[in-house]
């Protein structure tokens, strides 16, 4: 049994009207998506999608002709093509799904066999003015969802502490809500500075009289010494690690205290070869793993799969912002999009691997390049 072929294609869909993403100063007019997919000597197809893996394809020749089950030998090289390439980890996921197609076992089952099933958290990513907040927040929690998260990031910080009264206001104690501050990283022509020390503390104090249940990158993502404060001085859980590359970088942020919670995300991080590792010693650390994951569904599965079959957590992200983030958007290559069910949990049953049908008319329509 060997990789017999891997193909990359990228694909975008136009966004009319546009995604005000919170995160970022430009609104987005379209959505990528990069589908790769491996296959081994007996036709079966493996599915993974991220990132657009920028030098990859000429790196390809070192994953044919190999066993496709050797998960671990492809994590070490993928691990050292990300350090002189694009981040690769869709590839990782990829190759779970085709070794689950050849096992017979859904992913969750290869990550442990903990659990098929986990609760989700309704994942905003819109600036909308307090009452337009308040009202999604009802939404959520007519929708069975058991947490929100809300973006800060608005002009001031008093328009963000708007929203939040309002939101706590309108759902009380229905919903855990947690905050993102935004404060780890930036998009390329953003060049505001993140956060002091100082301005990160006044908020979580602020927070606190919310009962928010975790602040989220309150400060960049390099400041392990301010984390590591922080989170001794307030109540508050300090979540982050959604955009931290490297093995040896979490390890410092294990050793240094810095975080309550750990968000890395399976096509951006490590891949889930290595984060189901890496689950395990943040639980072993008292900690609290559930992935960040704002790409399309077949991320979000990966995602959902590794942690439930590891070690398991409260709720998983879910981005979802209707009208201007639906499942139809964000799950454009998937001929079903991803929900969760009336209790805000989704069901990954028992089908091999990820359990995943592309659309490949949608894909046809919407690839770009060769």
């Amino acid at each position: 049994m060997s990789i017999r072929d891997i193909r990359i294609s990228h694909h975008m869909l136009p966004l009319d009207p546009p995604f005000p993403a919170a995160w970022d100063t430009r609104p987005r007019r379209r959505f990528g998506a990069t589908i790769v997919r491996v296959e081994d000597d007996q036709g079966r197809v493996g599915i993974g999608s991220g990132d657009p893996m920028h030098g990859l394809s000429e790196m390809l020749d070192l994953f044919i002709g190999q066993d496709p089950c050797a998960l671990e030998r492809h994590a070490e090289v993928l691990s050292n093509i990300g350090f002189h390439a694009g981040r690769p980890w869709p590839l990782d996921v990829a190759l779970w799904d085709l070794v689950g197609r050849i096992e017979g076992r859904s992913a969750w089952r290869m990550a442990g066999g903990r659990g098929g099933t986990i609760a989700c958290y309704a994942s905003s990513g819109v600036h909308r003015t307090p009452d337009a907040m308040a009202d999604q927040a009802r939404r959520m929690l007519a929708e069975g969802f058991p947490a929100m998260k809300i973006r800060f990031g608005r002009s001031t910080l008093e328009a963000d502490f708007a929203v939040l009264e309002a939101v706590h206001r309108a759902v009380g104690d229905g919903l855990t809500l947690m905050v993102d501050c935004n404060q780890g990283w930036r998009m390329p022509w953003d060049t505001q500075p993140p956060w002091t020390y100082a301005q990160a503390l006044e908020v979580g104090r602020e927070l606190e009289r919310y009962g928010v249940h975790w602040m989220e990158e309150p400060l960049h993502r390099g400041d392990y010494a301010g984390m590591t404060r922080l989170r001794r001085e307030t109540r508050l859980l300090i979540a982050g690690g959604e955009m931290t590359r490297e093995w040896h970088e979490f390890q410092t942020l294990l050793e240094r205290d810095c975080l309550d919670v750990y968000q890395p995300d399976a096509v951006c991080s490590l891949g889930m070869t290595h984060l189901r590792a890496l689950a395990e010693q943040v639980a072993a650390a008292g900690c609290v793993f559930t992935p960040h994951t704002w790409g399309n569904g077949i991320g979000l599965l990966a995602n959902a799969h590794l942690t439930a079959g590891s070690v398991g957590t409260a709720f998983i992200e879910l981005p979802y912002d209707p009208p201007e983030w639906t499942p139809e958007r964000r799950d454009f290559p998937l001929l079903t999009p991803v929900r969760p069910d009336e209790q805000g949990r989704l069901d990954l049953g028992d089908a091999p691997g990820l359990g995943i049908t592309l659309d490949e008319e949608r894909l046809a329509q919407t690839r770009v390049g060769p």
